[in-house]
């Protein structure tokens, strides 16, 4: 069964509180098939069974019943096995990296309705934030997309900049490290990847990349595309020029006013980041 057989009134978690979004009877019949099949391998789930709340990981297998509750095993298989990432998912322990501008979302989503980020490498200073601190902010950030209607179903992408990639931050991608990236991409977050952007990347890199490819699907291979240091021209056949950024070719906002209004957003957002990090 496919996402447009189950579709969900309202367009995004912020324009309709829970209460008032209304779902089809074949949603329904997903929503309950997946529970019971869930209350069936472990009445401990941490974060409950709610409608919208399970809404997500069919969404983000086109309500395949199977495919969604192996996604929601392995989403929080993965909480339980990485507490230095995700125990704690306060802002307060991410700020510096987001006031150092290392991230930032852009106000208007791609042509396909995808959310699209950016991550910075030069303003990740690996003395100062650990590799863990850097995965936390993207797991933040997915947390906080992940509620919007828009996103389950469009998915994201994302674009590296990789320019300032030193040996320092190599050091910090260990096998293990490499592949809890690989989980969160290919089996363990209910997000759709669409795209991931490589620019600025530097021969040292190679090394990390070949160290997560073995753990990546072939899907998320081929959506992986490297612009090099000549990128404005080929970003922009990927994304809209309106809505990038004057940095990388576009006309959108510029990147640091960005990085500002996400962080404010991060901040505001504390309550619900809270509640996360209490469940174990």
């Amino acid at each position: 069964m496919s996402a447009e057989g189950c579709p969900q009134l309202g367009s995004s978690c912020a324009e309709d509180p829970p209460e008032q979004r209304l779902y089809s009877e074949a949603a329904l019949r997903c929503i309950a098939e997946l529970r019971e099949r869930a209350l069936g391998e472990s009445a401990h789930w941490p974060l409950g069974l709610r409608n919208e709340f399970l809404l997500r990981f069919l969404r983000a297998r086109d309500f395949n019943i199977e495919q969604a509750l192996k996604l929601l095993s392995n989403y929080h298989k993965w909480r339980a096995e990485c507490p230095e990432i995700c125990a704690d998912l306060r802002p307060l322990t991410v700020m510096g990296l987001l006031k150092a501008g290392y991230h930032g979302v852009l106000r208007s989503r791609d042509s396909t309705g995808s959310r699209v980020l950016i991550y910075k490498i030069e303003h990740w200073d690996p003395k100062l934030f650990t590799v863990y601190e850097v995965f936390r902010i993207s797991l933040i950030t997915s947390e906080l997309i992940v509620k919007e209607v828009k996103t389950q179903l469009n998915g994201v992408k994302v674009i590296f900049d990789l320019c300032g990639w030193r040996f320092a931050h190599a050091l910090q991608i260990s096998p293990t490290v490499a592949k809890r990236i690989a989980a969160v991409l290919v089996d363990s977050f209910p997000l759709k990847v669409r795209g991931i952007h490589m620019i600025n990347e530097p021969v040292l890199f190679d090394s990390v990349f070949v160290l997560i490819k073995p753990f990546l699907s072939e899907k998320i291979k081929e959506r992986i595309h490297m612009h090099g240091s000549n990128y404005q021209h080929s970003l922009c056949k990927h994304f809209p020029a309106q809505i990038l950024p004057p940095e990388y070719g576009g006309h959108g906002p510029a990147y640091e006013e960005l990085c500002q209004e996400w962080t404010e957003f991060v901040l505001q957002s504390e309550k619900d980041l809270l509640e996360l990090s209490l469940v174990t």
